[in-house]
Formats: C-alpha cells, structure tokens, sequence
C-alpha cells in the first residue's frame, strides 16, 4: 500500500486525505438523518393530546424543542398559535429552515470532494506525465519498460480520485435525496398541527 502511495507523487497524500474526510462525513450523516430520529413516530399526536388536555405549558414546549427537529418545529408554531394562522406559519417556517440547515451539514464538502478528486487525479497525472516525457527526453526511448512503469505510475492518481469521487457523489446524492423526503414529512406534520389549531373540524387525533 504504501509503495502505491508513494508512486502516486505528491498528489496522492492530498486524495487519501479526502477519501478520509468523506467516510467520516457518509458515517456521520448515516446516524444524523435517522427518520425515526429526527421525526418521531407519534410525536404530533402526543402533542395534540397535550393540548387537548392543557397540559402543554412552557416546560413541556421547552422539552418537546429539544427532543427532536420535529419537536423544534412543532414548539416553534405552538409558542405562537394564539397570534394566528398566519404567524404560526411563519415561526414554523423560519423553525423549519434553521432545522433544513442543520440536516444538510457537511453535504457542501461531501459535493466538493465529490467534484474535486478526479480534477487532483488528473492533476497527479499530468505531472506524472511531464515526468515520463522529461525523462525520454533526457535518456531516449530505449527502456520500454521503465516509460510503461513511469505512464502507470503517472495514472495511479486518476485512478485514486475516480475511486473517491464516484462513491462521494453517489452518497452525496442519497443524502440529499433522503433530506427532501424527511422534509416533506416534516412539512406535513406541521401543515396537520396548524390545520388542527385553527379549524373547527374533527380531527383525526380526536377520534
């Protein structure tokens, strides 16, 4: 391993560092963006329970925001919804966009990686290259298997970048895909506790 990390050049260190940095990113994010986590089974039903009972005062509001983003929005609407449908919305809008910033945490730097290491394994390349034609310039062509050794020497780093990059955009993608569906999730449980607040129907928790 460490004989094709040193025939890599000095390209290499720098591809390594960034395939170390985007495991420890997908690891993190794997836990980060737990669904059950972030949004509980049967949270907004406990709450309208709460509610219901006038038991939800500013110790349960003040639990139920550090419990999970879920909770956070939640809390943040219900702290507001006797001012109106209106400014519930909005505190749990704004609520909702400190919680979206939080999920996509370290996916800027997943998507930079992603994008980044080919451009470092042709970089690694091309200087490899320069090598290989500065030393046929200098001794000729008469070793062929050197020239063929130094050209495979010089393609390690591409090959290096395209081995971080492709599983870093692949996961990059997933990330995202699953932040968008934990954050329709997210708006429809905080479009059903408004509805719920500020309609004069039955809803489905009072059955």
């Amino acid at each position: 391993m460490y004989q094709v990390l040193a025939a890599g050049g000095w390209v290499m260190p720098f591809i390594v560092v960034c395939s170390v940095l985007a495991l420890a990113i997908c690891i993190e994010r794997h836990f980060a963006l737990n669904k059950r986590r972030i949004a509980p089974p049967h949270l907004l039903a406990t709450v309208w329970q709460q509610l219901r009972g006038e038991v939800l005062d500013a110790q349960h509001l003040k639990t139920l925001r550090q419990g999970s983003p879920l909770g956070a929005i939640l809390a943040a609407g219900l702290a507001n919804r006797h001012q109106g449908r209106d400014v519930m919305r909005e505190s749990i809008r704004e609520a909702a966009s400190h919680v979206i910033h939080r999920l996509e945490r370290y996916l800027n730097a997943l998507g930079t990686i992603a994008a980044i290491t080919p451009l470092m394994g042709l970089l690694g390349t091309v200087v490899g290259m320069i090598s290989v034609f500065t030393e046929i310039t200098t001794y000729g062509t008469g070793n062929a298997n050197a020239l063929a050794g130094g050209i495979s020497e010089a393609l390690l780093t591409t090959a290096a970048g395209l081995a971080v990059a492709i599983p870093s955009l692949v996961m990059h993608r997933h990330y995202t895909a699953r932040i968008e569906s934990i954050v329709v999730n997210l708006e429809r449980e905080a479009i059903k506790l408004v509805d719920a607040l500020h309609s004069n129907q039955k809803t489905e928790y009072d059955l």
